[in-house]
């Protein structure tokens, strides 16, 4: 009978693709994490039960993981982009609708999904099927569909494994899988099929993009934008399709005193990522806001802006820049400024 003494050393390599497993059922790293524990906790109380080899163990946790996870969600509604919730706006200068209330979709930090690089299983497990489209898109299936879905397409389980796990049948999960798929195809953008450039015309697509950031240089923006660029900025519901609609909302947004900001790089969902840090009142730089992009050989195929500062500390980033204050009139707010427009830009 195996002692709870040793689950820690047995489970633990599993703890960051559970993470992933659990954020792509969830859509909340938040939440994930939370569900993480309460696996780890009911996994270690049944673990002196347990008889299996390590794949099985693997299977017993994500069996474990899963049924945590379904519990979760019958309380849970979905976790949405705006761009998931009704069509773009046609009119730039309209009033934004914030919906704080509203559960949004929150993005997955790359450095909390890295497993020990000798574990290639776990490599592979932790970060197949987390960009944000596709996690946007499981937002749409029912529970059981999406853990269908998950388990059989992300992570290559067999359907008699699915159905073990489920408690049904074989025959009732390949039927779940097709309605998923069919429901997937009508959610899904084709962005999430878009693979980012090789390294060096990546690097300097995010080189031009802080640039244009830092500089406040609104013609350097639109020339890397993509003809059909999505703009989602949770949590505001207003949302934008196509160069001309995002162009002529971040013209009227961010006007040259609001110009200077501090952007730093980082990653998420498999996805180049920079954090937003908005220059304050007290001359230092605060954190405002992480931009996830989709980036093709097109340019910019989507920047979704998270607006949520609490998100930075899942980034391990600090919420003001550390040094010295900026100069006067190198970032500061200028007095008598609209700051709520400016809050409202990415």
């Amino acid at each position: 009978m195996p002692n709870s003494a040793d689950f820690a050393r047995v489970a633990d390599p599993f703890r960051r693709e559970l993470l992933a497993h659990c954020y792509r059922m969830l859509g909340s790293v938040h939440e994930a994490e939370d569900l993480v524990q309460e696996t780890y906790l009911r996994a270690w109380r049944a673990y002196p039960g347990f008889d299996g080899e390590r794949a099985s163990l693997r299977t017993w946790m994500y069996r474990i993981a899963t049924n945590v996870c379904l519990t979760a969600l019958k309380s849970r509604g979905q976790r949405p982009l705006p761009s998931g919730l009704g069509g773009p706006s046609d009119d730039p200068h309209q009033p934004m609708q914030r919906r704080p209330e509203v559960p949004w979709l929150e993005p997955l930090p790359d450095a909390m999904l890295n497993p020990a690089p000798d574990d290639p299983a776990a490599i592979v497990a932790s970060r197949a099927g987390v960009r944000l489209a596709f996690i946007a898109a499981l937002q749409c299936l029912p529970a059981r569909q999406r853990a269908v879905l998950i388990l059989r397409d992300v992570l290559s389980w067999r359907a008699a494994e699915v159905a073990d796990l489920l408690g049904t049948t074989t025959a009732a999960v390949n039927s779940a899988l097709q309605r998923a798929h069919a429901q997937l195809a009508q959610a899904a953008p084709a962005e999430d099929e878009v693979a980012e450039p090789a390294e060096a015309d990546r690097r300097e697509l995010l080189d031009q993009y802080v640039a244009a950031f830092t500089t406040g240089d609104v013609s350097r923006l639109e020339r890397l934008l993509a003809d059909d660029v999505v703009l989602d900025m949770p949590p505001y519901v207003t949302w934008f399709r196509g160069r001309d609609a995002v162009m002529s909302f971040l013209a009227s947004k961010i006007p040259p005193v609001y110009h200077a900001r501090q952007l730093v790089r980082t990653s998420a969902n498999g996805q180049s990522a920079l954090a937003s840090y908005r220059p304050h009142a007290d001359g230092r730089f605060h954190a405002h806001s992480v931009h996830v992009l989709t980036l093709s050989a097109r340019g910019i195929e989507r920047v979704t802006a998270f607006l949520d500062p609490a998100l930075f500390a899942a980034f391990g980033l600090p919420l003001v820049l550390p040094g010295d204050p900026p100069a006067a009139g190198a970032g500061t707010v200028a007095a008598g400024a609209d700051a709520g427009a400016a809050d409202v830009a990415p």
